[in-house]
């Protein structure tokens, strides 16, 4: 029987694993640029860090974590999103005993929910996430969505738009939840069974919900903005103020809730609005969680980050016909003439990579007539052949394959001489 790929994953083959490492190479550039430092946590943790984090009645929580009992029956999970660990580890490692805060980390690594897969969104993903921890500014808030922007337009995406909104404090949010629940209880019966669990334990949710996105009582739901206290308001009148003066523009959505418990305050999503993108739009989502390092028994300390799905990144550029300028190219081929040359194309191959040099062989014993196929096929810059003449004598015969001219050197002078022909072309 053959064995083959669980549902829900997926196979990164050469020729596309290519631009996984790009967008993953620009993405820690700008990060680096703006200072944050790249953090790794485990890919299972404690599955009370998630209950705890992301939140008991999230659907993350209560339908899609993959969680297992370890040899002793302890409960842990695979990780179905960055911020939680990361808050953990801020917490485990005193991050905030550090005399400069915030803490501004990022990482990037696979995650795990069981959904139903489609275009875009698999069980086992890759997210690209960042994190401010230790402070509460409204130009961090900005920042973070500006920073998030910076990669998408980096790589060359002009069909996206930033959304924001903001959940407020908790005393907004308890008056809110009591307008949503009498909002709702007359009609729940006509909801989901899990929107009549929401209903009392956690309302907002029910704005979440992916069966009943399209009943006519959740566009005509009370909106968080006019329950924001004095303090929230201000809060989130400085954000769009900073995002005003940075020049970054957004659309407010005041029915936007994400699908964790830890945001308050500031809320964004970023969506494509490419026409071949598909309904799932968002690419990026983010937002502040005051009072999530406290939840995990840390001090006080105020959070924002952001994550975006690699896979929905991808998906991005192809609607827009966006093509990575992805380098493969191949600096040197060794052409051996004879069974007798094998060991010495193998240690001219592997002195042209210590070199720097990209560098091949033939690993098939092909006549030299299918050597220099091979070098033309993989557009091999130089082509370096060495016969059982040449090695009697200690020279080899370089070709430049782009001038078509060539010569026959000291082996010695083999790195001497490519260094000074790889300069006289980019000079050219």
């Amino acid at each position: 029987m053959k064995i083959q790929i669980p549902r829900g994953t997926v196979d990164i083959m050469p020729g596309e694993s290519e631009k996984w490492q790009y967008v993953e190479h620009v993405a820690q550039e700008i990060f680096k640029r703006a200072r944050y430092s790249e953090i790794r946590t485990p890919i299972f943790e404690h599955t009370e860090l998630f209950q705890k984090g992301v939140g008991d009645t999230t659907d993350i929580v209560t339908k899609e974590m993959y969680t297992f009992n370890d040899r002793k029956e302890r409960s842990m999970t695979l990780r179905p999103e960055g911020t939680a660990s990361v808050a953990r580890a801020y917490v485990e490692h005193k991050l905030f005993g550090q005399v400069n805060q915030p803490a501004k980390l990022f990482y990037c690594g696979p995650m795990f929910r069981y959904e139903r897969p489609q275009k875009g969104r698999q069980r086992q993903f890759v997210q690209i996430g960042a994190e401010a921890i230790g402070v509460q500014d409204p130009a961090v808030d900005a920042e973070m969505m500006a920073l998030a922007l910076s990669i998408y337009q980096e790589l060359g995406l002009k069909e996206i738009k930033l959304v924001i909104n903001s959940l407020g404090d908790k005393t907004s949010r308890l008056a809110h939840r009591e307008a949503l629940i009498a909002h709702f209880k007359p009609s729940i019966h006509e909801f989901c069974s899990d929107c009549q669990t929401r209903l009392e334990k956690n309302p907002l949710r029910i704005l979440d919900c992916k069966v009943d996105h399209a009943h006519p009582l959740i566009a005509t739901a009370p909106s968080i903005i006019d329950f924001l206290t004095d303090e929230s308001l201000d809060y989130y009148t400085q954000v769009k103020r900073h995002l005003d003066v940075i020049e970054v523009p957004y659309v407010e959505d005041a029915t936007m809730v994400r699908g964790l418990d830890y945001y308050n305050h500031t809320t964004f999503e970023i969506m494509s609005e490419s026409k071949g993108f598909g309904a799932i739009t968002t690419l990026c989502g983010g937002g502040r969680y005051n009072g999530l390092v406290e939840e995990l028994g840390g001090p006080a300390s105020p959070g924002v980050g952001f994550a975006m799905s690699i896979e929905r990144l991808l998906a991005a550029l192809a609607a827009e016909e966006i093509t990575l300028p992805i380098a493969n190219h191949l600096d040197v081929f060794v052409v051996g003439v004879g069974e007798a040359v094998s060991p010495i194309t193998l240690k001219l191959t592997l002195a042209a990579r210590k070199a720097g040099f990209t560098a091949e062989r033939d690993y098939l014993s092909k006549k030299v007539k299918g050597q220099f196929k091979t070098a033309d096929r993989e557009n091999a810059r130089f082509v370096v052949v060495v016969g059982e003449e040449e090695l009697a004598e200690g020279l080899i015969v370089i070709k430049d394959m782009t001038t078509g001219t060539q010569e026959k050197i000291a082996m010695s002078d083999y790195i001497a001489t490519l260094q000074k022909k790889q300069h006289e072309g980019e000079t050219n």
